[in-house]
């Protein structure tokens, strides 16, 4: 796990120094060691978490002949059986890295070679005889990759700070983006909240041609994907080789893995299995809320962690302590996400980075498997929903801000830019083969656009703001396929989902814990922004340039007013607090780092 960057062009090569700026706001995601190369016009850097060939694992790689030049992010989990395939083809490895896969693959394949690999990944790779490079990123988006063309040049990096270091123009926002943000939580779709950055596609490759072109090879599709007329019998019969190799294949590690375990069906079941391929007891963390009036999972969790006899611990937390990592939180996820989760995800890995370096997590069970209730809504209630909103069923295209707020609150160039919060969710239902079921549309709409754009910048972000890797076994392409290939049948009733996936976790987990009701993971944000804290942050809110640039000063009293008065305005205000700070950080003071526990008044 790493963060890599750099700067490509035909003409114009990069300095030592620009790269090695680019690598100052990347170092976070590589405590361990950092590498700078440049080639002609290309320079690319990488700082490095190490996790497999600890003490040979360097990169830059450079290939045995010298025609090479990878920088690569996370993790080939096939690299053993893709190794002895490569090496009988005869190609000669000058590490013991899972990255120099890339390299083989790509010469031994050509432009198809990202099929050959499994894994969570981004990636650059110099071809120098061609004089061509090539950025890759992973088929889910596990890995995150953005990039932007600037006066010739090619930039990229792992996250967003990474470029903007290396712009000369100063960065503004992308109102698209930001009103997806406000609108649907997250933004998604290709564009960045950057203007002239953007996010490579899962699932494809970039290439930089010698003549300055750049093409865009999408090389996987779950769309691909068709329905498997199987019992339910016939399907568990095939689940259990195929999640035995994907978790064989993502435990290899030459470092020690741990679990963020919830109580939940997703992680329990992680738990199962890596108790199995561990002859160690298994480290796992949990968080809960003990003052909250939410019923928490803090009891799930470590009645599921006893079970299992797994190293356990338990983290409580209050609302100043979490609060505190909000500044963090938004200057290491770069992109603008209104998850509560993310906060106690950041404090997780916190803890776990004391201990280690790999932690597993459940993401992915919900949408390869149905979990999630709005999968399981009834045709009429579908039909109105397409009457009212058509394009994907209603599904992903509600506005989530009260028209009302959106009316007092939005200045006129956000509202101006209604059309663009339903492009992306529209798009990707429509890419879904018309034999699909409305609720494999869901499935991959989710997989689409929330997946990547939303739970995985959580995922990746925020643990690799602590020096953790993330791996999320759920999320691997075989278990996607397998899941939306399965009838709906077999996945959900009007009840309950996860049927599956539930009925392969019987011989593991008791049925007690494997059937209780669905929780999901809650974080009570509306008791924590108290009128103290709202009357506190109004002044600042009101004073920060973006909220001033983007939000009616009126509308934004009143929703504080609501809120102190009321309450259920949390979800506006929050939108409102995390876009104030984040402006702070990327376009007022780009450079400032907040600390891991701060006062977030002190950044709006």
């Amino acid at each position: 796990m790493c963060g890599i960057a750099g700067i490509l062009s035909q003409n114009h090569p990069p300095s030592e120094a620009e790269l090695r700026r680019q690598a100052h706001f990347l170092a976070h995601r590589g405590p361990d060691d950092h590498g700078l190369l440049i080639w002609q016009g290309h320079g690319v850097v990488q700082t490095r978490l190490s996790i497999i060939d600890l003490a040979g694992g360097h990169q830059p790689i450079c290939s045995a002949d010298g025609r090479f030049i990878l920088v690569a992010n996370g993790e080939i989990y096939n690299f053993v059986e893709l190794r002895q395939e490569l090496e009988a083809q005869g190609c000669v490895f000058v590490t013991h890295s899972d990255s120099e896969m890339i390299i083989h693959a790509y010469a031994i394949y050509g432009d198809d070679f990202a099929k050959r690999l499994h894994g969570m990944f981004a990636f650059c790779l110099i071809d120098k005889l061609r004089n061509r490079v090539i950025l890759g990123r992973d088929r889910l988006g596990i890995k995150p990759l953005f990039y932007s063309q600037e006066g010739g040049r090619l930039l990229f990096a792992s996250e967003l700070k990474g470029i903007i270091a290396a712009r000369s123009a100063a960065p503004e926002v992308e109102v698209e983006a930001l009103l997806q943000y406000l609108q649907s939580q997250f933004n998604t779709g290709e564009k960045a909240i950057v203007q002239g950055i953007h996010r490579l596609p899962p699932a494809t490759t970039l290439t930089f041609e010698a003549d300055g072109s750049t093409v865009l090879r999408p090389y996987w599709s779950a769309t691909d994907v068709r329905t498997v007329d199987c019992s339910m019998e016939e399907a568990l019969e095939s689940f259990a080789p195929l999640i035995e190799t994907v978790m064989r294949e993502h435990v290899r590690s030459d470092v020690p893995c741990g679990l963020f375990l919830s109580g939940g069906v997703d992680s329990a079941l992680l738990l199962a299995l890596l108790t199995k391929h561990q002859e160690q007891p298994v480290r796992t963390f949990s968080v809960g809320f003990p003052d909250s009036q939410m019923e928490g999972e803090l009891a799930g969790a470590e009645y599921i962690a006893k079970y299992f006899n797994s190293r356990h611990t338990s983290i409580p937390l209050h609302g100043a302590e979490v609060l505190g990592r909000l500044p963090i939180a938004i200057w290491a996820a770069d992109d603008l996400m209104r998850d509560y989760a993310s906060l106690p995800t950041a404090i997780l890995a916190e803890h776990a980075a004391k201990e280690l370096k790999v932690v597993f997590s459940g993401e992915g069970g919900d949408e390869a498997f149905a979990g999630y209730g709005r999968y399981r809504k009834g045709g009429i209630e579908r039909f109105f929903q397409n009457l009212v909103r058509p394009g994907s069923g209603g599904f992903r295209t509600s506005p989530q801000l009260n028209p009302l707020w959106t009316s007092r609150l939005l200045g006129a160039e956000l509202q101006a830019a209604t059309s663009a919060i339903r492009r992306p969710f529209i798009q990707a239902w429509n890419e879904t083969p018309r034999e699909w079921s409305h609720l494999q549309r869901c499935q991959y709409t989710d997989l689409m656009t929330a997946m990547p754009d939303n739970l995985l910048v959580k995922a990746d972000r925020m643990l690799m703001a602590f020096g953790v890797e993330g791996r999320v076994p759920f999320l691997d392409h075989r278990i996607i396929e397998f899941g939306l290939s399965l009838p709906d049948q077999l996945k959900t009733d009007r009840r309950q989902g996860k049927l599956f996936l539930k009925r392969w976790a019987e011989k593991s987990i008791p049925a007690e814990h494997l059937y209780r009701k669905k929780r999901g993971f809650h974080v009570p944000m509306g008791e924590w922004l108290t009128p103290a804290f709202v009357a506190a942050a109004e002044g600042k809110l009101l004073a920060n340039r973006g909220i001033r640039e983007w939000f009616h000063p009126a509308g934004v009293s009143a929703l504080c007013a609501a809120q102190r008065q009321r309450g259920g305005r949390d979800r506006e205000l929050w939108s409102l607090i995390q876009f104030a700070i984040w402006h702070r950080f990327f376009i007022d003071d780009f450079g400032a780092k907040p600390g891991a526990n701060d006062d977030p008044l002190l950044w709006l």
